[in-house]
């Protein structure tokens, strides 16, 4: 077994963005009941858009 290694946070910026309020509402109902915050979701989201955008 390998020996435990304290995980590094990211470095972070925050920015302020609009969503629309149908989205919003998408986005607690998927997430309800579930460890993962509204952010968690929408980095996750953005970094598969990212995975698999044409270029």
């Amino acid at each position: 077994m390998g020996k435990f290694k304290i995980p590094s946070v990211p470095s972070t910026t925050n920015k302020t963005i609009r969503f629309p309020n149908d989205v919003i509402e998408e986005v607690e109902k998927a997430i309800q009941g579930k460890e993962c915050t509204f952010s968690a979701f929408v980095i996750a989201a953005v970094r598969m858009a990212l995975d698999n955008i044409d270029e």
